[in-house]
């Protein structure tokens, strides 16, 4: 017999799922951002040096002092987590001279400087106004010979890096559901704030990874549509099943582009916009009866939840009840699907919880330096998590979702259906 969590059991489970899909990403996140600040600063000193030297030839013209690959890869104590730096070599011909980093001696298994360093890897590794900043606290004196144009490449390859993501082929993945949303942070150096487009995909096989990022307007039809006619052209077949905030521009743009997709509104934000419409001493009894609702067992269950809100606010508030029936066929939708997925499907937390590093980041730094670079932080620390974000429950029925399978009531509906062998 299967046992039915109370709302107050679902909703913390759903935050335990967000807070544990956070810790991993800023555990992920240090140890990436460590590698790659090291690495990167690694490659600016030996820039730095062999720019400094470069006129030096000898008698047949030839530099004396030249890149000469890359050592072999070494471990490096960083905190508590070992970092695997591999660091550029340089072959220097000048009589008694020979290239030594500052940052990494050789032998050097575990630094104090880049151990004090972390906390500044982190929170300023991708503006480019803070790469100085955060190289001097790493190099000290010796950062001060890197120009504005070493910065600025640094900068770049992140960026770089972001464009060849949004262009890449989707036709090998399947999303069989898809969370959309508008999520907003703030841009340092512009007076709006930076609306990024979030998509995040769960693929056949249960896993979850972001599908799209972009810049746009949260409620626009028109910026959902470019981006999923984007995914289109490059080759996303139609998801299952779209779950999202029933404000988004996203919706209308989805009837366009995948008009077989299902749609399933958010209940979190749906509370949160009934309770918006009552009296502050309603609002605790009516949360009670929202939940009921979004925790029932069955449909019939969920439908009855509805009607008694209705018979109980309705007369005196007629604009709680309205918001809440206006979208009650897609806020259900999630009962045609396994009842093992509902705790996923009933929310959009997993946006919530894939950009919570996001705006930790854009917390402490008051956001990053332009909408570009904003777009590359977003990615970046994104995208070096998502390897440890949990799969959905239950992932076997992810390939009977995709075929079609149907559902009653988060059970397979063996009498309308025969499922292939």
């Amino acid at each position: 017999m299967q046992v039915q969590l109370t709302a107050a059991e679902d909703q913390e489970q759903a935050k335990q799922e967000v807070r544990q899909e956070v810790k991993y990403s800023l555990d992920e996140l240090a140890r990436w951002g460590a590698q790659q600040m090291i690495a990167l600063a690694l490659e600016a000193e030996v820039a730095d040096y062999l720019e400094r030297h470069r006129h030096e030839k000898d008698e047949e013209g030839h530099a004396l002092v030249v890149g000469n690959g890359s050592a072999r890869p070494r471990k490096v104590i960083v905190g508590t987590a070992p970092v695997e730096v591999k660091a550029p070599r340089v072959h220097d011909r000048r009589e008694g001279e020979a290239f030594q980093s500052a940052i990494l001696p050789p032998y050097q298994r575990k630094s104090r400087r880049l151990e004090e360093a972390l906390p500044t890897l982190y929170l300023r590794g991708l503006s480019t106004g803070d790469f100085a900043p955060a190289l001097s606290e790493l190099l000290g004196e010796a950062a001060k010979g890197f120009s504005p144009s070493t910065i600025v490449r640094l900068k770049e390859k992140w960026e770089a890096e972001y464009q060849v993501w949004k262009e890449r082929d989707l036709s090998p993945c399947d999303y069989v559901y898809l969370f959309a949303d508008g999520v907003n942070f703030s841009i340092r150096l512009e007076e709006d704030r930076l609306t990024c487009l979030v998509v995040v995909g769960v693929k056949s096989d249960g896993t979850k990874e972001v599908v799209a990022l972009e810049d746009g307007y949260r409620e626009s039809t028109e910026s959902w549509l470019f981006l999923l006619r984007d995914l289109k052209q490059r080759g996303m077949a139609s998801p299952a099943l779209c779950v999202g905030d029933g404000a988004l521009g996203f919706w209308a743009a989805l009837s366009e582009v995948y008009p077989e997709s299902r749609m399933q509104r958010c209940w979190v934000h749906k509370i949160r916009n009934v309770l918006d419409k009552l009296p502050d001493r309603l609002q605790e009894t009516a949360k009670t009866h929202l939940h009921r609702m979004m925790s029932a067992p069955d449909r019939k269950t969920a439908e009855e939840e509805i009607e008694r809100f209705g018979t109980e606010f309705g007369e005196k508030y007629p604009k709680a009840v309205s918001c809440l029936n206006e979208d009650q066929e897609e806020l259900l939708t999630f009962f045609d699907f396994p009842e093992e997925h509902w705790v996923h499907l009933r929310t959009t937390n997993p946006i919530e919880s894939v950009f919570a590093p996001v705006k930790a980041r854009t917390k402490q730094t008051k956001g990053a330096g332009s909408r570009k670079a904003g777009l590359a932080m977003a990615f970046k620390l994104i995208t070096t998590s998502q390897d440890r974000w949990r799969r959905v429950n239950a992932p076997h029925l992810m390939p009977l979702v995709r075929q079609g399978v149907p559902f009653k009531d988060g059970q397979i509906a063996f009498s309308e259906t025969k499922i292939a062998a």
